[in-house]
């Protein structure tokens, strides 16, 4: 049996090796498929399906892997900010507790009021830009500070008062009578 063209030589002989092959490969990959998550579920049970049921399972497993990684990502990305939330308003609490009790302690002077709620003020504020600098690319963060530095008040329970002035320490007062320091 002679063939007489290289399309019959091709249709006869070549085609079903190829294709033998080609099935080789598939079956390969499947059984390392299969073999890998087997390891990865710590499950053997998907050794014993065949090839369909075992597609099955490795795309669910595969999508259930997604779905976690999804959800370890958002989990961190909340923990992160919730720490920072959380000192925020620790920091907040403290300095209204120390406000009142500057406030409802007898012979608290005014100027260390000020200074003392204005040094709270800027160590906020610097901690504010910081955690800024570092969530903003470098270039976003310079153009960021030199806005924020400029209109940002001084002080995180300001109430107009006692420190928004731009001078770090108090002016000197003339001691005529002792005032009292209120933080409104």
């Amino acid at each position: 049996m002679e063939y007489t063209s290289k399309t019959q030589i091709y249709q006869k002989v070549k085609k079903p090796l190829l294709e033998r092959q080609r099935r080789a490969r598939i079956n390969k990959c499947l059984d390392t498929l299969k073999t890998l998550v087997a390891e990865l579920r710590g499950d053997d049970g998907i050794l014993r399906l065949d090839k369909a049921e075992m597609l099955e399972s490795a795309v669910v497993f595969m999508r259930q892997q997604k779905i976690n990684k999804e959800n370890t990502e958002q989990q961190q990305q909340e923990s992160a900010v919730m720490p920072l939330e959380s000192f925020r308003n620790g920091y907040m609490n403290a300095v209204n507790e120390v406000s009142r009790v500057m406030a409802s302690t007898p012979g608290m002077s005014v100027d260390l009021g000020k200074s003392v709620m204005t040094h709270l003020g800027r160590v906020y504020k610097n901690l504010q830009q910081f955690h800024e600098a570092q969530t903003m690319s470098p270039a976003e963060s310079c153009a960021d500070l030199s806005i924020h530095c400029k209109s940002a008040p001084l002080s995180p329970a300001s109430s107009g008062y006692h420190s928004d002035c731009d001078s770090p320490a108090p002016s000197p007062m003339p001691m005529e009578e002792e005032k009292l320091w209120r933080p409104w």
